[in-house]
């Protein structure tokens, strides 16, 4: 982990609501530059939501998001636009257009945002299908790929700007262990090799001991933040029965104490 004590995020207050319902109440966290973070929690904790309110695509009810000291929420196009460049983003089902190759999907972002030759671009494109060993899988089409390969893939088209932070929501999702756990080595050497600060949005056990440095746990109940710090203290040392239900997969005690209706 080659991390720093200066965050490069920072969520403040934040609160975010669907119409009357309010999901997330006032949470504030920061990630610190090149670490591996995890927000994890139960179903419908709120976790993929925040991801969408970090990476600017709602705006917080109330309360502020910052990328690299600068104010991403609320703040004018042209500097959202610019912030928005320094973010990757791998969705849970990989999102790759069907009808385009491996190296097109790669290859996308920079078509849109940059003014580099078609060669250079190419280039670039193979640069990073290497870094997530799909170098040899260019020319095919996402149909061709196994569901380890299309998350590779995502991750490779994430990367492709060069980005100093990459969202993976859901990155384990769908796979099974020995795909995921190679998907996990993956995303650490590319921690360890670009330097970059990877916010990872999951449930998985496995994963979450393997990647984070640190994490934070988000509860449907109180709508906000009820542990954080590293996985194996939250196990060892749980703040609450929550948190240690969840990290020993364990049912709840009231729940198994209940009598059969």
């Amino acid at each position: 982990m080659n991390t720093s004590d200066q965050p490069i995020i920072s969520v403040r207050a934040l609160t975010a609501r669907y119409g009357e319902r309010t999901v997330l109440d006032k949470i504030s966290f920061e990630v610190k530059r090149g670490e591996i973070f995890v927000i994890l929690g139960g179903s419908g904790c709120g976790k993929s939501t925040l991801m969408k309110y970090m990476i600017g695509l709602y705006q917080p009810a109330e309360g502020e998001v910052f990328i690299d000291s600068e104010k991403f929420s609320g703040t004018d196009e042209k500097t959202y636009n610019r912030i928005l460049r320094k973010i990757g983003v791998m969705y849970q089902s990989g999102a790759l257009f069907g009808s385009m190759t491996i190296q097109e999907n790669v290859r996308l972002p920079m078509d849109e945002y940059t003014t580099l030759t078609m060669s250079a671009k190419n280039a670039a494109a193979a640069d990073k299908l290497a870094l997530v060993g799909l170098q040899d899988s260019a020319g095919k089409l996402p149909s061709e790929l196994s569901g380890g390969m299309v998350k590779r893939a995502a991750i490779a088209r994430a990367l492709s700007l060069n980005p100093a932070i990459v969202f993976l929501d859901e990155p384990s999702a769908g796979l099974d262990p020995i795909t995921s756990a190679g998907l996990d080595a993956t995303i650490i050497e590319l921690s360890r090799n670009l330097g970059v600060t990877f916010v990872i949005v999951t449930h998985e056990l496995a994963s979450i001991y393997a990647l984070a440095d640190r994490c934070i746990m988000l509860d449907a109940k109180t709508k906000g933040i009820i542990a954080s710090g590293q996985p194996a203290d939250l196990r060892d040392h749980p703040p609450n029965a929550l948190v240690k239900s969840f990290f020993h997969r364990q049912p709840l005690t009231d729940t198994i104490n209940r009598t059969p209706p």
